[in-house]
């Protein structure tokens, strides 16, 4: 997982068409309300306490309904000026709050805040469906956009007009009566399945742990062993404990020799919320499924999955069905030969016995270390956090000309740090906070997010102030935080998004979002940077004695970057289709989601026993507590582009080339959603992706045995990606019924 998303954060983008309200304060002695004093803009930590969201909350929306009532009681024929730019500029207050709430519910969640969560979300939910149910707001909006090619618009003000009608009809407007009411209460519904759902995953997280004593870790590295003295002392035990957090889990899965202690740690992590408790998450997806299969229909589509494609790149459903089973079907094949190089070092140590699921990160690391002498602790001591994070600064340098200065400011915790980020010339772009290490009010994961966004305010931008927020390995005594090649790779990735923030110079907040399946290209580009040797050879540095990264050490990552690939692409792959099988439901049968999720993987499409994919339901956040229902695929989506976009700067003479980063800043990073995806990538590449980077990438390209001829490319992202737009019934997720079970309502 590389980004993240909560209830929150998809409560932001729902703020996104209606956000920047007036910059009106009222003064209330609540420091969330009250006016910043702070230097760049950045809230101020060190007065908020999390009594005062509630009342906050309840402040802004009223705020908020009283900027709406204005613009719908305007007797004055609907404007550009008078409605669509009103509008955006309405609820400023409510805006902030969602942002920091969101962020810091994600980055430490205590008590008090999960039942601020509870009671505010869905109230929020209510108040933003409230507006974008609103007759006569609606009416006002539709009169300007009927009229918007008489208006003297330019693309950018007839781009924000077409999107808040768009938004308005997506979120049901056209609806009349009994529909409109009954769209209403399924968004509450799911806002408060959401909730639950994600607190269920948060404690289910935090209660298991594996202790153990000296003699069950000896054969685990020094630093591995350290971490859990540390996570034991920590917990006020003696010994060493490891837990679900994947520092935590994967460097046990990967070196203990026990296999009955990775077993119980790894059937630990995948059965998460789906144990039969009070903290089971079934009845919470199946009950979230159903709604959003009614939610589709009312607004007039066959599925969810076509309601989010819809106004996605991707277009529809198939297109995403087309790239998905290109990339498993063969990264299902190459992870079977994978599994055959390891079974034969399996049996010498159990012979006659069976290989299981999590048996795969030990002897994968086996055959790592046997076919390419790569020891991965080896590595993780050149690649200090610190180090990393100087990296993708030198990196950000090279590249954009910009600089990251550490500042002292308000913390949300003690463990952030701090930069200022200034431009090329040295003016203010924005502050990026980072919060590396995993405690147990944290979410899982790692993600960016804004604490405040870009906008405009009286016609000048005023810069964001951006989180990193992750869950790595943290320092042991005099031992730094040792980042394993995955983990450095995550903050280079959580970097680009970063610097997507930072670098939007969008004219209004209603622009600022970008397609969903665009979204991870900003952030999976820079993973291309992180390991080329001329970059490494910058930051890779032994922690203890100075030295830079050898070259027969980059040799032997380069030898085995293709490694294990076929089943980190096999996993990923696998959680994206089953988001899609669920989501792709045309009508709700009542159906047992285990069995569901294991019919559509195993019985139709042949994955192993060996390999779960990613993420379960009962566990997958990012499609029943975050913003990636139905488009969990964006990352594969989106790798077409990085690894095409990135194939530019390797056919230049420099791999940082200046020129060709200039354009990828302004005609990309900086647009926001002024313009539509594809449009902007083909100004900068002057040509449509090309997928053939990305599977080479992943080690899945095959030389095509026939020349085939292109046909002209049309206005549609499916094509551009090398898709068919054909339906393929075949594909279509099959549901194995349940008999005695019925659809149940949640009650509220």
């Amino acid at each position: 997982m590389k980004r993240l998303l909560t209830l929150s954060s998809l409560l932001f983008a729902m703020t996104m068409n209606l956000s920047c309200s007036s910059d009106a304060v009222v003064e209330t002695g609540n420091p969330l309300l009250d006016e910043w004093t702070t230097e760049f803009g950045i809230p101020p930590f060190d007065k908020i306490e999390t009594k005062h969201f509630e009342p906050a909350f309840e402040q802004a929306m009223k705020m908020h309904n009283q900027e709406i009532e204005a613009i719908v009681a305007n007797e004055s024929e609907p404007t550009f000026e008078n409605t669509i730019v009103a509008m955006d500029n309405a609820g400023i207050k409510l805006w902030e709050l969602n942002l920091i709430f969101g962020m810091l519910s994600s980055s430490d969640l205590d008590e008090e805040m999960q039942e601020i969560q509870n009671r505010m979300m869905p109230a929020i939910e209510k108040h933003y469906n409230s507006i974008m149910l609103n007759e006569a707001l609606f009416e006002r909006v539709k009169a300007v956009y009927q009229n918007r090619k008489s208006l003297n618009l330019d693309d950018v003000q007839l781009r924000l007009v077409e999107k808040n009608y768009n938004d308005f009809v997506r979120s049901g407007a056209l609806l009349e009566g009994q529909a409109k009411e009954r769209l209403m209460q399924i968004n509450a519904e799911l806002a408060e399945l959401s909730i639950r759902f994600g607190n269920n995953l948060l404690t289910e997280n935090g209660s298991f742990s594996l202790l153990l004593d000296a003699s069950q870790v000896a054969d685990l590295p020094e630093g591995v062993r350290n971490q859990a003295a540390e996570a034991a002392k920590a917990m006020g035990k003696e010994g060493y404990v490891f837990t679900l957090d994947k520092p935590s889990m994967l460097p046990f899965l990967t070196y203990s020799k026990n296999r009955d202690l990775r077993r119980e740690l790894y059937n630990g992590y995948i059965m998460r919320c789906n144990n039969d408790n009070e903290f089971d998450n079934k009845q919470l997806a199946e009950d979230m499924a159903r709604l959003r299969v009614e939610k589709a229909n009312l607004l007039g589509f066959k599925s969810y999955s076509h309601y989010v494609t819809d106004d996605q790149m991707a277009g529809n459903p198939e297109a995403v069905y087309k790239l998905l089973n290109e990339i498993f079907e063969p990264a299902l094949e190459s992870a079977k030969g994978e599994l055959e190089e390891m079974k034969a070092l399996f049996e010498k140590d159990y012979p006659g016995e069976a290989f299981e699921k999590s048996d795969w990160w030990y002897y994968a690391e086996q055959v790592r270390q046997k076919k390419y002498q790569l020891d991965e602790d080896e590595i993780r001591k050149y690649l200090s956090l610190d180090n990393v994070r100087d990296g993708m600064f030198y990196l950000a340098n090279r590249l954009y000309g910009i600089t990251f200065r550490p500042i002292v400011a308000p913390r949300y915790h003690k463990e952030c740090t701090i930069y200022q980020v200034l431009d090329e010339d040295q003016s203010h772009l924005g502050v990026l906070y980072l919060d590396p290490y995993p405690r147990k009010s944290k979410s899982g994961g790692a993600w960016c997010g804004n604490f405040t966004e870009q906008r405009y305010v009286n016609g000048e931008r005023k810069a964001p102030v951006v989180g990193i927020v992750c869950n790595f390995t943290p320092p042991v005594g005099d031992t730094p935080s040792l980042l394993s090649f995955d983990e450095a790779e995550t903050m280079f990735h959580e970097f680009g998004h970063a610097l997507h923030f930072l670098f939007a110079d969008v004219r209004y907040r209603g622009l600022t979002d970008v397609e969903g399946d665009f979204v991870e290209l900003p952030s999976q580009i820079m993973e291309n940077w992180a390991f080329e040797p001329e970059i490494m050879k910058e930051y890779a540095v032994h922690y203890r004695t100075g030295d830079v990264i050898p070259d027969r050490l980059i040799a032997k990552m380069q030898n085995a970057s293709l490694f294990n690939q076929g089943f980190t692409t096999t996993e990923l792959a696998a959680a994206a289709l089953i988001d899609m099988d669920i989501h792709t439901l045309e009508t709700y049968t009542d159906l047992d989601i285990n069995d569901f999720e294991k019919y559509n993987l195993a019985t139709r499409r042949g994955l192993i026993p060996e390999i779960e994919p990613r993420y379960r339901y009962t566990y997958f956040a990012h499609i029943f507590n975050g913003g990636y229902s139905s488009g969990y695929y964006f990352y594969l989506w989106a790798e077409v582009l990085d690894k095409d976009a990135f194939a530019a700067f390797k056919e230049s003479s420099d791999i940082c080339d200046k020129e060709l980063a200039r354009s990828f800043r302004y005609d990309l990073l900086a647009q926001g959603g002024q313009r539509a995806g594809m449009d902007m990538y083909r100004t900068f590449r002057g040509a449509n992706p090309d997928k053939t980077a990305m599977l080479k990438a992943r080690g899945l390209w095959k030389e095509p045995v026939e020349e085939v001829v292109e046909t002209e490319v049309v206005e549609t992202a499916p094509e551009a990606l090398g898709t068919s737009i054909k339906a393929d019934p075949g594909k279509r997720p099959m549901i194995p019924v349940k008999e005695t079970k019925k659809p149940t309502l949640v009650n509220k």
